[in-house]
């Protein structure tokens, strides 16, 4: 038997519908490496670090034997690797941690796949590949449902028929991989202990708020699927369940998912653009339509979850808007004057780590996103745990 090596790099995957985004990490759990299999099916590429090259992926099988072959070639067997962790976005009710996976857990990640039929699927092709090509190098699942299994039963059950949820309607949140890396990060960039009520805005092409309570969530803006709460990229966010019926009588069911999934959101509102860099440059009505609509409802939420924490002593943005769109969160900011925020319009201007004055009530941080060192994380840490 061949036994991975104790100190070996770990490998993290993070499947999705069309593409395996990969980081690999050394013993201290460093990046050292990333890339991307993209447009598996189609017109598909690898990038190994910088490089690119145009290759024939025509599944998520033969996308992972291209990165496992790309790693070999720079030294790195699989049989090399120390672990290797994957990011699941569906744990359902019952998968409400970090696990080892087994075929009992990949059952389990099946079962979940009418909550995310997109994403669980190809979640589970790179964990039963890498089992034949690897047996005897042990995988860890992660899930970005997990963080959000503390929340209180209030904040998940819909009111409707019990008969109905228990067919798993109810609120789940995401983007949990996310803030488990934001608590764990914010008092180490921020040189104090992690404040008790932590308002956390994983602002993206995706994009939710969670209400972070000692160290756990407590409410999300993301519910059954990542298309509730906030306006996103393409995603709709939150509408009248009445409204999604009309448009199912008029369009039909597969056509309705493409429109609130695909078509919604900022693309939707501006007439074409999702990106917002590109929108923050439009001087188009419509542009600056959608980014105020972006603000006004990532407001309107925000007030929500404060009620909810009952309260506010930190705010802290991560994601790629969050990180780095300077103006999107001088409008958020502003609107939380009244919630005791005040901040450095040039600290804001440079995406400094802190952005707070010293007379505000509330203290500002930007978080940079770690959800691949998050997963290599809990993968050491189970191991360690045998």
């Amino acid at each position: 038997m061949v036994d991975p090596a104790s100190d070996g790099p770990v490998l993290v995957l993070n499947a999705g519908s069309s593409s395996i985004k990969f980081a690999l990490f050394d013993g201290a759990l460093e990046q050292t490496l990333s890339g991307l299999a993209d447009a598996i099916g189609g017109a598909s590429t690898l990038r190994v670090g910088d490089a690119v090259s145009s290759v024939s992926l025509v599944d998520h099988s033969t996308a992972l034997e291209a990165i496992l072959g790309a790693l070999a070639n720079r030294g790195i067997d699989p049989q090399s690797l120390r672990a290797v962790g994957h990011r699941v976005v569906h744990g359902g009710a019952t998968l409400t941690g970090p696990l080892r996976v087994t075929e009992a857990v990949q059952a389990e990640i099946a079962k979940c796949t009418p909550l995310a039929p997109l994403h669980n699927p190809h979640n589970l092709a790179p964990m039963r590949a890498l089992a034949q090509i690897a047996p005897h190098v042990p995988q860890f699942a992660s899930f970005d449902t997990s963080f959000h299994a503390t929340n209180p039963k209030v904040a998940t059950r819909y009111a409707i028929p019990k008969t109905v949820e228990t067919k798993g309607i109810r609120r789940y949140g995401f983007h949990g991989l996310s803030y488990a890396s934001l608590v764990r990060r914010l008092p180490d960039l921020s040189g104090v202990a992690l404040p008790e009520r932590v308002l956390a805005f994983h602002l993206g092409n995706g994009a939710s708020l969670c209400a972070i309570k000692a160290g756990k969530s407590i409410a999300t803006t993301m519910g059954y699927s990542p298309l509730d709460g906030l306006t996103m990229g393409t995603r709709s966010g939150g509408i009248d369940a009445n409204a999604v019926l009309r448009l199912v009588e008029d369009n039909g069911l597969d056509r309705t998912k493409a429109i609130l999934n695909h078509e919604s959101g900022l693309l939707g509102l501006s007439g074409g653009k999702s990106d917002m860099r590109n929108l923050m440059l439009d001087p188009s009505e419509n542009s600056a339509f959608a980014v105020e609509h972006f603000c006004y409802w990532t407001l309107r939420h925000a007030g929500s979850l404060i009620a909810a924490l009952e309260g506010l002593d930190a705010i802290a943005f991560t994601g790629g808007i969050g990180e780095n769109a300077r103006d999107v969160r001088a409008r958020i900011l502003g609107g939380l004057a009244w919630a005791g925020v005040r901040f450095d319009p040039t600290l804001n201007v440079q995406n400094a780590t802190q952005l707070h004055l010293d007379a505000s009530a509330v203290s500002v941080w930007i978080i940079p996103a770690e959800e691949e060192r998050e997963i290599a994380m809990d993968a050491v840490r189970l191991l360690a745990e045998g």
